[in-house]
């Protein structure tokens, strides 16, 4: 992801702060009662990286300096989880670079989901049809297969 300007963090924090009034509500509520507040965008794991949850999909996908969008073939197999081929990579940014943190798109420009470039844009461009060029992350088929947990 790319840094924000002044007026897109401006944007933000005002964003934010009519969040807080909410907050300041939900203080009331005791926590037993209570059972979220907000939007979660990830969690960090037991080695202190932060996994980014496909409930930040909306906020975060169009804003993403890297993209790669998916043919209608290649969807079904991305929403159950599994990596992006070659053979159904429709389009990537320009100057991807390897191991870059991505959003994948549908070619109707509807975001899927989170993954990481396998593959440089240059290197997409040379591979075998059957090598994977995106790592899977995070898609919204996961609202289906992990709608018990998904918080």
């Amino acid at each position: 992801m790319r840094p924000l300007t002044e007026e897109e963090t401006r944007v933000m924090f005002e964003k934010i702060a009519k969040y807080e009034k909410i907050m300041k509500l939900a203080a009331n509520i005791s926590g037993d009662k209570l059972v979220s507040l907000g939007t979660c965008f990830g969690k960090f794991t037991k080695t202190h990286k932060f996994r980014l949850h496909v409930t930040a999909l909306d906020y975060l996908a169009p804003y993403a300096k890297y993209k790669v969008w998916i043919k209608p073939g290649a969807e079904q197999s991305f929403l159950y989880g599994n990596h992006v081929l070659k053979s159904g990579l429709g389009r990537i940014t320009e100057n991807t670079s390897q191991y870059q943190g991505v959003v994948v798109y549908s070619m109707a420009d509807i975001p899927l989901g989170f993954g990481v470039a396998a593959k440089s844009t240059q290197d997409c461009r040379k591979v075998d049809p059957m090598a994977i060029v995106v790592f899977h992350q995070a898609d919204i088929g996961e609202y289906v297969r992990h709608e018990e947990t998904l918080t």
